[in-house]
């Protein structure tokens, strides 16, 4: 291998280890549903991920990302034509996955409390069914489109 080809061979294993998985077009779709209903849990920002990626491995390093925060730091300035959207995607993932978690939690909780409400004969059988189908829309992430 010759040196002028050392440095293309290094830039496109960065670029091929360097980028994040985006979510999906069906999670994509519920994250605009879930971000228009003002449901969604923002944990990282996608904007300052991006920003942040202009700088040696910063969206990477800022999302979690350190094994491609590492590699992007090494790239640099390479690293600058896709850390930015790599960085972005990686939020939007961490913020989806914490709307489902935190919309999930308190599914639980409501179903704990009419469960104790049917244990203790607060509520006939039938009122409990439709409450809980209820609960079910209400947190349901399909549900948000």
């Amino acid at each position: 291998m010759t040196r002028r080809m050392m440095p293309l061979l290094i830039a496109l294993m960065c670029f091929v280890l360097g980028c994040v998985t985006p979510l999906n077009s069906r999670q994509k779709s519920e994250y605009e549903s879930l971000s228009a209903r003002g449901l969604l849990v923002e944990e990282k920002d996608p904007k300052l991920a991006a920003v942040l990626g202009i700088l040696p491995g910063g969206g990477s390093f800022y999302t979690g990302e350190f094994g491609l925060g590492i590699v992007n730091l090494a790239a640099w300035p390479y690293s600058i034509l896709w850390d930015p959207i790599s960085g972005a995607d990686a939020a939007k993932k961490i913020n989806f996955y914490a709307t489902v978690a935190e919309m999930e939690a308190k599914r639980n909780r409501e179903f704990k409390q009419l469960d104790r409400q049917l244990e203790d004969g607060d509520m006939a059988q039938a009122i409990y069914l439709k409450k809980k189908r209820e609960i079910e829309d209400k947190y349901s992430v399909q549900s948000a489109h």
